[in-house]
């Protein structure tokens, strides 16, 4: 017996081998899902990178549930394809709508970034006020509230503030416009008296400085990029599947329209530089 469970401890080390090579698919509506890359990169320099921005149906904050996720499954088909080895729904949007779906159809893991964002807003706060900003969809799909709900007793509030990823994507991010408009959506959170405010769109970290000032400088700002990768690398950890490889990592990037547009507004979000852009049609 004892020589029988070292055989399959020894198969399933030479069948992660074998798998840790292989690519990291991460997936988004657009360009935002580029913070939660960026920040892969950065903490696994060695990983080989898969994106997709489905820019023909940006933005999914306002896209029904369903068509949320057809469009995500057709993409996690794609990444497959791609012999992806983990794939991490950048989208907050996807992650609420899509995420139970794509683990239900996939054989590979699939991690969106609510869960871990809400893990780290939980452990964050001192008071147990939280608030969560995202888009319409995000919002209304209360699914940061459940996610904390599961795990604490916090008193969590929702502010929708659909005019932050068309700031952030026209490069106003620092101005007068961004500032007066993050005063507005954050002064009900504020007279709520939170002390932690998830960002809850891949959009909302290049707004920091701003968000910062708006919601005052004792507040705690969770970025979901951080808190998903932090969960990424544990479950390649624990599964043997992280890239040991000496060789840094390739970075492939593909959109499903638009790929120049991507190209120039991309480097707003990740920090690298993006050589190639290939259009791809789901269908």
């Amino acid at each position: 017996m004892k020589e029988l469970k070292n055989f399959m401890r020894a198969k399933t080390k030479l069948k992660s081998k074998s798998q840790n090579k292989k690519p990291i698919g991460i997936f988004d509506s657009g360009f935002g899902g580029l913070t939660v890359m960026s920040a892969m990169r950065k903490k696994f320099p060695n990983e080989n990178l898969i994106y997709f921005g489905d820019t023909a149906h940006v933005p999914y904050g306002s896209k029904s549930k369903d068509a949320v996720i057809k469009f995500s499954k057709n993409i996690a088909a794609f990444l497959l394809k791609n012999n992806v080895k983990l794939i991490v729904a950048a989208c907050n949007t996807a992650s609420a709508f899509a995420l139970t779906a794509l683990q239900k159809s996939v054989d590979i893991p699939v991690i969106g970034v609510i869960e871990p964002g809400a893990q780290s807003a939980v452990n964050a706060t001192k008071i147990k006020k939280i608030g969560i900003i995202g888009t319409e969809g995000t919002i209304s799909s209360k699914s940061y509230v459940k996610a904390i709900k599961k795990i604490s007793k916090a008193s969590v509030y929702g502010q929708a503030c659909p005019l932050f990823v068309p700031l952030v994507e026209e490069g106003w991010t620092n101005d007068a416009a961004a500032s007066y408009i993050a005063q507005i959506y954050l002064a009900p959170l504020r007279e709520k008296k939170i002390d932690t405010l998830v960002l809850g769109c891949t959009h909302y970290p290049l707004l920091k400085s701003v968000l910062q000032r708006a919601a005052g400088n004792k507040i705690n700002l969770i970025d979901s990029a951080d808190a998903v990768t932090v969960k990424a690398g544990n479950l390649l950890a624990n599964n043997l599947l992280l890239n040991d490889s000496k060789k840094r990592g390739s970075l492939s990037f593909y959109v499903s329209d638009n790929p120049e547009k991507f190209k120039k507004i991309g480097a707003k979000f990740f920090k690298g530089r993006i050589k190639k852009v290939k259009k791809i049609d789901l269908g």
